[in-house]
């Protein structure tokens, strides 16, 4: 397995080029089917947030697969390649793994320890499943993943402990409109956000919430689970007349709230504020300079949150993901070379049966006690001969260079390729 991952996140551009890149449903799967189409790729998903966009591919040469899957990301952005390639990043092998294992644990999150990555890692992982594009490798990886981001939230305290982009942005309008307690808010979208920005104004007491999506059945779940009031999309300019808090969160490829729209909302030119999660945006930038009108939108919080302190937290964190990453990795090299060790052993058990027929057409008056007799002494030589060499192969799979200790068995006892391939081989494929 060769993990490649190549992406480009909020720690590795600015938003603006964040937006050129994001991706609805359709767009996410489109990628995830070129990316496997690729020549050296036998395995792909994707995972895409507002602040994210990764391949994960499983390959056989490392540099075509680089310069496709970056071409990909360049030519969705719409940039030139000189300006889109600094902002992106490239991991392989086990560097593929740490960053997964990381982002899965929130380390690697906008909002350090927030929990929804580990939704859209999990998303990821089941669309790449649905497609087709994941086979064992990715499978086990992102499984792996998973399984690590929820210890990493069940040992410590850190999704308590990170402030999320909901609580973050709330913080920042709470100083230009004051606390959420007896605002009225209205939630533009139905997604895993939405919901946390549902759940969170409803908490803090906002006296009235408004949840409006395009899907009225969405909105209506999303409403009744919070005790708010659904309205359809439509309604949305209608809705920014009443409200005092907008929290946006759609995956909208173009702006739905104009500046004209919130000139005639704020007729009576009281305060509103517009907390923008979105990406690409939904609300114009252009509103900021109303009167007026706070704009909050996600450049301004990945500064303030790229500061803040978890403290203890992250370094638990760490260190759960850190051993976790060498744990994966160790098993990984063993496995590298079992298919080597069973293929040496079935053929020291071949050569052992085959030099008993030879016996027994030599030595036809040889009695079934002498035979088993004969039989257990040879196969007692070839398993003391061949221990020390399997068991120490399984050793130096730990270190560096494994593969090639399992090659260099293999090519001093001249193993068949084609039987130690067998070994791994799904059943029912030729």
């Amino acid at each position: 397995m060769s993990v490649l991952v190549v992406g480009i996140s909020h720690n590795s551009a600015p938003v603006s080029l964040l937006e050129q890149v994001a991706l609805d449903a359709n767009g996410v799967h489109k990628l995830v089917h070129d990316v496997a189409a690729g020549e050296h790729v036998t395995e792909a998903t994707v995972i895409s947030t507002c602040n994210r966009l990764e391949v994960y591919a499983d390959d056989d040469r490392f540099h075509g697969s680089v310069e496709e899957l970056s071409k990909l990301l360049v030519d969705r952005a719409g940039e030139s390649t000189e300006a889109m390639l600094p902002h992106l990043y490239v991991h392989y092998d086990d560097g593929a793994v740490s960053h997964l294992f990381q982002v899965a644990a929130g380390l690697d999150s906008m909002a350090v320890g927030e929990g929804q990555i580990l939704g859209q890692t999990r998303e990821a992982l089941r669309l790449g499943q649905e497609l087709g594009t994941v086979g064992p490798a990715l499978n086990v990886l992102f499984q792996q993943a998973l399984r690590v981001g929820k210890r990493s939230r069940a040992e410590t305290d850190i999704d308590r402990v990170a402030p999320s982009l909901v609580s973050a942005a709330l913080d920042r309008a709470g100083l230009a409109q004051g606390e959420i307690a007896g605002k009225r808010v209205v939630v533009v979208g139905a997604g895993a956000m939405a919901g946390l920005s549902t759940a969170t104004v409803a908490r803090l007491g906002a006296t009235e919430v408004t949840v409006v999506n395009r899907s009225p059945d969405r909105a209506d779940r999303l409403a009744r689970e919070y005790g708010a009031r659904p309205a359809p999309l439509v309604d949305l300019a209608v809705e920014l007349g009443a409200a005092d808090v907008v929290l946006t969160c759609t995956g909208a490829t173009g702006v739905l709230i104009t500046t004209d729209m919130v000139v005639t909302a704020q007729s009576d030119a009281r305060p509103l504020t517009f907390i923008d999660l979105a990406l690409p945006h939904d609300v114009d930038p252009a509103v900021r300079d109303l009167p007026g009108v706070t704009l909050i939108n996600l450049a301004e919080l990945a500064e303030e949150l790229q500061h803040s302190e978890v403290g203890r937290e992250v370094e638990d964190v760490r260190a759960i993901v850190t051993q976790e990453v060498a744990a994966f990795l160790a098993a990984r090299r063993q496995a590298s070379v079992t298919p080597t060790v069973v293929a040496l052993r079935s053929m020291a058990t071949a050569v052992v049966e085959a030099e008993m027929v030879r016996l027994d057409g030599r030595l036809p008056e040889l009695d079934g006690a002498a035979r088993a007799e004969i039989l257990q002494t040879v196969r007692r030589v070839a398993d003391k001969l061949l221990h020390e060499p399997t068991v120490r192969v399984k050793e130096l799979a730990n270190e560096t260079g494994a593969v090639s200790y399992a090659a260099a068995l293999a090519e001093l006892f001249a193993l068949d390729p084609e039987a130690v391939d067998a070994v791994t081989r799904p059943e029912g494929l030729a």
